[in-house]
């Protein structure tokens, strides 16, 4: 196996598990509950999986933040048409407009793939983010 940078990332591990490790370690520590509906099963290429591991963090630190959320949900999936990813908590939400440091960055991460992400979210509603990369 060739040891890359995206590899040390993910500490040689596939980007499902990296993702799994991280949900669990990052649930223990917040106390807000976690359900996976799917994670990616193959190969992501390495500049998508970099792209959803900064989306991935950045979204659950704002869940930790800010949202008061008791649940996230979690879903990844790849096809031949590209990879998909949602984020949903149950939390608060906020009153648009979606701006802010790292809102700008998930979308940024996306973009520079091609791919775009949105935030949805209504104050008492909870948040959205959804994000695709073509393949």
């Amino acid at each position: 196996m060739v040891v890359t940078e995206e590899t040390r990332m993910r500490g040689g591990r596939s980007l499902a598990e990296a993702l799994e490790d991280d949900l669990a370690q990052w649930s223990a520590r917040t106390g807000i509950a976690v359900e996976t509906w799917a994670l990616p099963e193959g190969d992501v290429p390495p500049r998508t999986s970099r792209a959803v591991l900064l989306v991935f963090h950045e979204a659950l630190s704002n869940v930790q933040r800010h949202s008061g959320a008791g649940t996230v949900s979690i879903a990844v999936t790849m096809s031949s048409s590209g990879l998909r990813m949602t984020i949903s908590d149950d939390g608060v939400g906020f009153d648009p407009p979606v701006t802010g440091r790292g809102i700008t960055a998930m979308r940024t991460a996306f973009a520079e793939l091609g791919g775009s992400l949105t935030v949805t979210t209504a104050f008492g509603a909870g948040t959205t983010v959804t994000g695709a990369v073509p393949a």
